[in-house]
């Protein structure tokens, strides 16, 4: 991996067009190549607290709905006086958001919802299977896409360890069924 003006590359990348690295220079930006074109990419740190917990706390507590962490949340740091919080250009992870989130109200159960029935290993390979039920170890002696898969078996792992109850990756389709544990991967402790 190299870096010329802000711009990830690697030998094989094509060129990079002027106008992209222009704007790079000009707005002291990453890029990378995303498909055909390039996006601005910034830093994912862990997340580390839930700034608003005792309005979820109370919404939760009236029998609300609460959508909370979708997007992962907007990544602040906290200045030397203690009070005061900016904006930092970064993104937080939705997957390890959402475990912090749930282990901090004490959640009974973790769902993790994507695009695929569950976790493969071995995945796009001839020895490719379903991984039904698995314990954090199993999953952290495997490999994970980092920009896909990866961050949800983190999170599962993530929520699992801190709480002892289990997580289920699987398809949104199939909600229902994971929580009752006949779809998804479930990952629990031993």
């Amino acid at each position: 991996m190299h870096s010329r003006a802000g711009i990830a590359t690697t030998r094989s990348t094509p060129p990079i067009p002027p106008r992209v690295e222009r704007l790079a220079i000009i707005r002291n930006w990453t890029v990378a190549r995303d498909g055909d074109g390039f996006r601005r990419v910034v830093v994912s740190p862990k997340p580390r607290r839930i700034m608003a917990l005792q309005p979820i706390h109370w919404l939760l507590d009236h029998d609300a709905v609460v959508i909370a962490a979708g997007g992962g949340g907007i990544p602040v740091t906290v200045a030397a006086d203690g009070r005061t919080r900016c904006g930092v250009e970064a993104v937080i992870d939705k997957d390890l958001c959402s475990a912090l989130l749930a282990a901090d109200i004490d959640a009974d159960l973790l769902l993790i919802a994507t695009d695929v029935d569950a976790v493969y290993a071995d995945w796009h390979t001839p020895c490719e299977r379903v991984l039904q039920e698995v314990s954090v170890a199993g999953l952290r002696s495997m490999s994970f896409p980092a920009g896909s898969m990866g961050p949800k078996v983190e999170a599962a792992c993530e929520f699992v360890l801190r709480t002892g109850r289990p997580a289920v990756i699987g398809s949104l389709d199939r909600i229902e069924a994971m929580a009752s544990g006949t779809a998804g991967t479930r990952v629990v402790c031993a």
